[in-house]
């Protein structure tokens, strides 16, 4: 019969997650589906329903129920709990149990790409404290590193944030403009909002005019493949990380709860960008 994961959001046809959990089921020749499951606020707790109704053996949670969906859930594992977010849920012995990949998914990336990184020596930027920032600087924190500070244009949402951080880490909350002027004291700055993402592809949250040399400027929106913040920083001297990693390896993160199969990522991602860059042949 196969497995049946799939996605809950809205909206959520645009996903790419099918194609990359079907290249997953493929890597090790299961059957399965991976389906979109588009619910609006209103039919939400009747689709939940109908999940339980079919059996299904796991799924993603997506914008905006990633905290909507926990009163619902069995159980929610500590990560995902201190996050206060859900973003996969494992079907297990008829239990739904919630568990959040984005911040792992984020540093695996990193990693990945940069694997010389020494996190525990790493000066963060966080740009943003929306959901995806809280799952970023949550796992940041819980890899070390010393200095996450979260420029935001609302003061108190990056407050918000510093409930998350694990002993060791350090943090303020910027301005974006007292962001920019510092920006040279970082390693690592994080892009974690929806600016610049298609079709406003000229939008950019900040200048990089202070970036530092060599540093890594990071963002997660993935369409455009080259956005106006990672083109400024190339130019600038700094190296870039694409927002496809982290959508790849958040995803291998959940695949690999539900089934319990290690995923070799890195052809798919490979693959990923192509799709992405226009190459409609991979």
């Amino acid at each position: 019969m196969g497995y049946l994961f799939g996605l809950v959001g809205y909206p959520a046809k645009h996903s790419k997650s099918p194609w990359i959990h079907e290249h997953f089921l493929h890597q090790h020749s299961q059957q399965g589906a991976y389906r979109i499951f588009e619910t609006s606020p209103e039919l939400l707790r009747d689709q939940l329903h109908a999940l339980k109704l079919v059996e299904v053996d796991g799924f993603n949670v997506t914008v905006p129920y990633k905290e909507e969906i926990i009163p619902y859930l069995d159980e929610v594992d500590e990560y995902a709990s201190s996050v206060g977010a859900v973003n996969t849920v494992h079907v297990k012995d008829g239990k739904w149990i919630g568990y959040n990949t984005d911040g792992r998914g984020y540093v695996r990336s990193l990693l990945e790409q940069y694997p010389d990184t020494k996190l525990n020596e790493t000066r963060v930027l966080l740009l943003g404290a929306g959901g995806a920032a809280r799952g970023i600087y949550r796992a940041l924190s819980e890899v070390g590193c010393p200095v996450i500070d979260i420029a935001n244009r609302t003061a108190s949402r990056g407050e918000a944030l510093l409930s998350l951080r694990c002993e060791g880490t350090h943090s303020s909350v910027l301005s974006l403009a007292e962001a920019e002027n510092e920006l040279s004291t970082y390693d690592l700055i994080v892009q974690t909002t929806s600016v610049g993402m298609s079709p406003n592809e000229d939008n950019q949250i900040i200048s990089l005019r202070n970036v530092r040399d060599r540093a890594i400027v990071s963002d997660i929106v993935y369409k455009p493949f080259e956005t106006s913040l990672l083109i400024e920083a190339s130019s600038k001297g700094a190296r870039v990380l694409h927002g496809h990693g982290m959508l790849i390896y958040q995803a291998a993160l959940a695949f690999e709860q539900w089934t319990g199969m290690s995923v070799e990522a890195d052809h798919i991602l490979t693959k990923f960008e192509q799709q992405l860059k226009g190459d409609t042949t991979c």
